[in-house]
C-alpha cells in the first residue's frame, strides 16, 4: 500500500513537467503572460497603479483559491489519481487492440494495397491533424451526451458544481466521467491509428513538441489554464467562430439557464456552430455567476461529490422503468 501511494504521489509531482498535463509549467507560464494584458486593462478601468504584488493578487485572489469549492478541486486531483491507478487499468479500453481491430477490419473489407503516401513528413502531418480533429470532435460529442442524457448529467454535474474556477477545476470530475473520457480517448486514438496504419503503412509518427501533439500543445500554450479561471480572455468574434476562447468556456460554466449546454467544444468551436450552441464572449454583457444554481446542494462535500451522482443517476434510470418493474 505504501509503495502504491508513493508511486502515485511521485507521478502527481511530475505533472508540472509533463506537457500532456494541463498544469505543465510551460502552459502555466504562458497563461500568466496572457493574463498580463487583461491585468493592465483592468488597471485602466480602476485607475490603479501597476505593481508585481498587484499582479499576483490579480492572478491568485484569496477568495477564489481558498474557497471551499477550490479546496475540493485540489483534493479531487489527488483522490481521483489514486482511484484511477487502483481501478482503471483492469477495466479501461486500450488503444492498441482497437487500432489492430480497425486496421484488420479495413483490410478484410477493402483488401490490401500499397501505401497511399510515402513521404514521412506528409504522413506525419496527416496523421497528427487527423488525430487532433477526431480527438476534438469526440470530446465535443461525449461532452454533448453528458449534458443531454439525464443520468450521465448527474456525473458531469460534479464538474459544473464548481462555484469558483481555477486551473485545478479541470480535475474536478467524477470517476465515472473520467472513465468515459478514458474509453473515448482509447477508441479515438485506436480508430485513427488503425485507419492511418491501413492507409499509410507502419511508418506512423506524430508531429509533436516536447512529446505532445503540436495542435494540443498550441491549444494549451494559448491559455488553456485560463479557461478555468476568473480571468476573462476573449479572442474576438472572428477567431471565436473557429476556436473556443477561455472566456467562452467560462460562459459554459455559467449558472444562467441561457448559457446551459453552450460552448461544449474543447479547442474547436466549429462543432458548436454546427450544433447551434455557440456563444461568443462579446454576447456577455454582465458578470457571470458560476455553478448549477442554489437548488443543487449535492456537492458541498467530497462524500456528496462521489456518492450523490450514483444515487441521482439511479433515480433517473428507475424513472425510465415500467411501473410494474419498479414495484
Amino acid at each position: 500500500m505504501m509503495e502504491f501511494l508513493t508511486s502515485n504521489f511521485k507521478e502527481l509531482s511530475l505533472y508540472l513537467f509533463d506537457p500532456n498535463k494541463r498544469i505543465y509549467w510551460g502552459y502555466i507560464v504562458s497563461a500568466i503572460l496572457l493574463a498580463l494584458p487583461v491585468f493592465f486593462f483592468t488597471l485602466k478601468q480602476t485607475a490603479e497603479k501597476a505593481s508585481i504584488f498587484g499582479f499576483l493578487r490579480f492572478l491568485f485572489p484569496k477568495h477564489i483559491y481558498l474557497a471551499t469549492s477550490a479546496k475540493h478541486d485540489y483534493a479531487l486531483l489527488v483522490l481521483n489519481k489514486l482511484l484511477k491507478a487502483a481501478l482503471f487499468p483492469a477495466i479501461v479500453l486500450t488503444m492498441v487492440p482497437v487500432a489492430l481491430g480497425v486496421s484488420d477490419t479495413l483490410e478484410w473489407v477493402l483488401g490490401t494495397h500499397e501505401p497511399l503516401m510515402t513521404s514521412e513528413v506528409g504522413i506525419m502531418v496527416v496523421f497528427t491533424l487527423l488525430l487532433f480533429i477526431f480527438d476534438d470532435f469526440t470530446r465535443f460529442y461525449l461532452h454533448y451526451l453528458l449534458h443531454r442524457i439525464p443520468f450521465l448529467w448527474e456525473f458531469h454535474k460534479v464538474h459544473h458544481s464548481a462555484k469558483v474556477l481555477t486551473p485545478f477545476t479541470i480535475y474536478r470530475s467524477h470517476p465515472v466521467e473520467s472513465y468515459l473520457y478514458a474509453c473515448r480517448m482509447a477508441l479515438t486514438q485506436g480508430f485513427v491509428v488503425g485507419l492511418c496504419y491501413y492507409l499509410f503503412g507502419p511508418s506512423l509518427k506524430m508531429y509533436d513538441i516536447v512529446g505532445a501533439n503540436i495542435f494540443v500543445f498550441a491549444f494549451n500554450i494559448m491559455g488553456s489554464n485560463l479557461r478555468h479561471s476568473h480571468i476573462w480572455l476573449s479572442w474576438g468574434d472572428k477567431v471565436e467562430n473557429w476556436f473556443i476562447s477561455p472566456a467562452q468556456h467560462q460562459v459554459h460554466h455559467s449558472a444562467n439557464p441561457k448559457h446551459f449546454d453552450t460552448n461544449l467544444g474543447s479547442a474547436l468551436s466549429i462543432w458548436d456552430r454546427l450544433n447551434r450552441s455557440l456563444i461568443k464572449a462579446s454576447e456577455i454583457t454582465s458578470p457571470l455567476k458560476l455553478g448549477i444554481g442554489k437548488q443543487y446542494q449535492q456537492h458541498e462535500t467530497l462524500w456528496g461529490i462521489y456518492i450523490n451522482p450514483f444515487i441521482q443517476a439511479g433515480l433517473k434510470l428507475k424513472s425510465l422503468l415500467p411501473s410494474r418493474v419498479k414495484n
